[in-house]
């Protein structure tokens, strides 16, 4: 119980501040107005960073269900404990998009663009290919979950028993870099998802939050930055697994 109360938390507080950092940007009237890419880049990496550092100690900071089946598939988290997370991890998001709602309610209402509104929930691509867009996300996240399972945080040996150091067991600052380097090189396709609950879970209360301006929820996208990060997780964890086996 403990572990599915972090990955709440944490998973929240990702959303919170990751939404967020886009709705400073995209809506209207606000201090951060047209802050750019690099801003949101590096709000999301930040947020990431806060993510970890709440939950890592207790969950090992998941706070995102790619990256369960990625650990789960590579024989680093129990398969049984994998639909509990995602649970949790799905309520978070929504959670956490909420309070971004909240937050910026004057804002959303005084922003006309419906597709900016929609951003500070889920993303949408720049350019509409599915194809692309789904290899995108592929992409995108087999690099999260290749990387993740090389993080492995500091130790040292006390009477004979290995004691872990750091802010968790994926370590936060190398996951927040990794998320920005992501935000930085591949986002500009997709906005990188990179993670089923950050997309799903706000996208379902754009659906049921009310606005002014509010355009559609493009549930007909919804599938991409749901199905590409998870192949994207599931293959980052197969080729970890094949070149385990190859070089040890």
């Amino acid at each position: 119980m403990n572990e599915l109360i972090a990955e709440f938390i944490g998973t929240f507080l990702l959303i919170l501040l990751g939404n967020g950092v886009v709705a400073n940007v995209v809506l209207k009237d606000t201090k951060g107005h047209n802050g750019g890419w690099i801003v949101i880049s590096l709000g999301w990496g930040l947020a990431v960073f806060v993510g970890v550092t709440v939950a890592g100690p207790v969950s090992g900071a998941h706070i995102n269900p790619a990256v369960t089946l990625g650990l789960a598939a590579a024989g680093k988290f129990a398969w049984a404990r994998v639909l509990p997370f995602i649970a949790v991890q799905m309520a978070g998001a929504a959670a956490g998009a909420l309070m971004v709602w909240l937050f910026y309610r004057h804002h959303f209402n005084r922003t006309e663009n419906a597709l900016s509104q929609l951003a500070c929930f889920s993303t949408t691509p720049a350019i509409r290919k599915p194809l692309n867009n789904f290899l995108s996300e592929v992409t995108g996240t087999f690099v999260l979950v290749f990387v993740i399972l090389y993080i492995s945080g500091p130790t040292i040996a006390l009477e004979s028993q290995e004691v872990k150091l750091g802010l968790g067991t994926l370590g936060a600052l190398p996951v927040a870099l990794l998320v920005t380097a992501i935000g930085l090189s591949l986002g500009g396709t997709t906005g990188y998802a990179i993670n089923p609950a950050r997309d799903l879970g706000p996208r379902i209360m754009h659906t049921i939050l009310p606005m002014e301006h509010k355009g559609s929820s493009d549930w007909n996208y919804s599938w991409i930055p749901v199905a590409g990060p998870i192949t994207g997780a599931l293959t980052g964890a197969l080729l970890y697994l094949l070149h385990n086996l190859l070089f040890g």
